[in-house]
């Protein structure tokens, strides 16, 4: 992702969340943003996470496909919806807000989103912070989601940090 300011970072942070929602096997749905110009989704990422929907929209509700898809994935509706990704300033705030306004528990991987520019960033994740989305880190996911270090998962998920 050259494009995005410390993309490898932002990629390999988002990478980590796909292969650890896999191994725990927590729902994960991608979506793309205009494909067909501004390209799809990594491989690494693609490859973690079978479930694609295609958008134009900046914020993913305003697609019926994803909230389709979110509806099967999460039949009963999720308690909480993490995002992560790319512009953190247009979609990932536009969809955090609007899952937000429909009700679900929204949290923002700080570290596995990205802008073009670090101020972009920045502003984004201060505005959904005003917003009381939360806001979270890869790491603390992972730990919370594991909840314990007895959790049969929990070399397996080491591993994908160190």
């Amino acid at each position: 992702m050259p494009a995005i300011d410390d993309g490898d970072a932002v990629l390999r942070n988002a990478t980590i969340l796909a292969q650890a929602a896999q191994l725990l096997a927590i729902p994960a749905l991608a979506t793309e943003q205009y494909p067909v110009g501004l390209g799809h989704t990594a491989p690494e990422i693609a490859a973690l996470c079978p479930e694609s929907v295609e958008k134009t929209t900046f914020g993913a509700c305003g697609t019926p496909a994803f909230l389709e898809a979110l509806h099967r994935l999460a039949p009963s509706g999720a308690p909480t919806l993490l995002i992560s990704g790319c512009e953190a300033h247009i979609c990932v705030l536009q969809t955090a807000l609007q899952l937000q306004a429909q009700g679900y528990d929204v949290r923002v991987v700080v570290d596995a989103v990205g802008s073009r520019s670090a101020i972009s960033k920045h502003t984004a994740l201060e505005r959904m912070r005003a917003a009381s989305i939360g806001l979270v880190t890869t790491e603390m996911v992972l730990f919370e989601w594991l909840r314990d270090s007895k959790h049969m998962q929990f070399r397996g998920l080491s591993k994908l940090i160190k």
